[in-house]
C-alpha cells in the first residue's frame, strides 16, 4: 500500500446466494486508488464493475450478498465498521453517482429535499443553511434556475437535469473519493460532454479521487490516469491509462479496443468494420476452468484450458494471462 493510497482494496470478493447456487461475481480483485487521480474500471456488462462499487459502500442486502477480503479507506477497513460507522462514511467522505438517476432519486421527495438531506445529516447544520446549499450545489452544477429547480420531483425533470442533481448530492459534503458508476448513460453527446468537463472541474477544485466505472472507452481515455480491466469479476489487466490503448497486453482488452468504431478507419483489405470478441460472456453458474477468457480467446494455449493464469508484473503494469509468463 502506497503512502498517497486514499483507498486500498485486498482480495474483494462478493459472493451472492441463489437458489440455481452461488454466484461470484466479483472474485478476488486487488485496486488502489490514489489521492487526488481518476481510476478507470472497465468491462462488458455483468463484468463485476457495479457489484464492486456497491461492495465498496456495503449497499449489498446480506443475504443473499456475501462481501470478504478488506477494503481499506485511509487505513480502516470498511468491510469490518459497523452499520452506524459505514453510514458515516456514505455520502460524506465517500459518495457515489448511481447509474440510473430515474431510479436512484425518491420520487416523493423534491431533488431540493434530498439533497440538503445528506448535508443536514453529514455536516450539523440548520433545516435552512442546509436548503440553502443545496440550492447553492445545483447552481455549480450549472442547472439553470436553481432555486426553482430545487422544488421540484425528480420526474419534472430532463436525464440530463437529474444526473447533474445526482451530481450535486454526491458531491454537497465535499467526499474524498467519488465512485461514479456510467455517470452519462443515456445522455446525448452534448450534455455528456458538459457532465465530463464538469467532473474535472470539480474534482480539481475540491480535490476528489474519483472511480469511474464504465464501458465507454473514450470516456476513459478522456479522464482517467488509469484504468482497470474487468471480464467475469477478475481484474485481467491493470495500465496507465496512454500504455493501455497505445500496447494492450491481455487478449480481451485487445477485444475491447478493437470494438471501439474509428471514423475513416480500414483494415489492410481495404474494408471498414468493426472488430468483435466471439462467443458470448458465460453464466457465473457455469464459470470455465482455468483461465475464464481461454473459449473466447484466439490466442489460448493448452495451458490456459488447465491452470489458472498467474498475474504477471510489467513495467509497472498487471496482466493476469499465460501469454506474459
Amino acid at each position: 500500500m502506497r503512502q498517497d493510497s486514499l483507498l486500498s482494496i485486498h482480495h474483494l470478493r462478493t459472493r451472492f446466494h441463489t437458489y440455481e447456487g452461488v454466484l461470484t461475481a466479483v472474485d478476488g480483485i486487488d485496486l488502489e486508488v490514489y489521492r487526488g487521480e481518476t481510476l478507470g474500471v472497465v468491462g462488458e456488462s455483468g463484468c463485476g464493475k457495479s457489484v464492486t462499487a456497491l461492495s465498496i459502500l456495503r449497499l449489498l442486502a446480506s443475504p443473499p450478498a456475501e462481501i470478504r477480503g478488506k477494503v481499506l479507506f485511509d487505513g480502516e477497513n470498511l468491510l469490518q465498521m459497523s452499520l452506524d460507522e459505514i453510514r458515516q462514511i456514505r455520502g460524506n467522505s465517500i459518495s457515489m453517482i448511481f447509474q440510473e438517476p430515474m431510479t436512484s432519486l425518491n420520487p416523493v421527495l423534491t431533488v431540493g429535499e434530498q439533497i440538503s438531506e445528506a448535508i443536514k445529516l453529514h455536516q450539523g447544520v440548520t433545516r435552512e443553511e442546509a436548503w440553502s446549499k443545496a440550492v447553492e450545489m445545483l447552481r455549480i452544477v450549472q442547472v439553470p434556475s436553481p432555486d426553482i429547480r430545487a422544488r421540484e420531483y425528480p420526474h419534472k425533470m430532463s436525464g440530463g437535469m437529474r444526473q447533474r442533481a445526482m451530481i450535486a448530492m454526491a458531491l454537497s459534503c465535499h467526499p474524498r473519493l467519488l465512485l461514479a458508476d456510467e455517470p452519462t448513460t443515456a445522455l446525448d453527446v452534448t450534455i455528456q460532454a458538459q457532465i465530463v468537463e464538469l467532473m474535472e472541474r470539480l474534482k480539481e477544485e475540491i480535490r476528489t479521487s474519483i472511480v469511474l466505472i464504465t464501458h465507454n472507452l473514450g470516456l476513459i481515455a478522456e479522464m482517467a490516469k488509469r484504468v482497470a480491466v474487468m471480464y467475469m469479476g477478475k481484474v485481467v489487466e491493470e495500465a496507465p491509462v496512454e500504455d493501455l490503448f497505445l500496447e494492450p497486453l491481455h487478449p480481451y482488452t485487445h477485444g475491447l479496443l478493437g470494438s471501439i468504431p474509428w471514423i475513416g478507419r480500414k483494415m489492410k483489405s481495404g474494408r471498414k468494420q468493426l472488430q468483435e470478441i466471439p462467443g458470448m460472456v458465460p453464466s457465473l453458474l457455469e464459470i470455465p476452468d482455468a483461465c475464464r477468457f481461454h473459449p473466447r480467446c484466439s490466442r489460448a494455449m493448452e495451458i490456459c484450458r488447465k491452470e489458472e493464469p498467474p498475474l504477471v508484473q510489467k513495467n509497472g503494469r498487471r496482466v493476469l494471462c499465460w501469454l506474459w509468463k
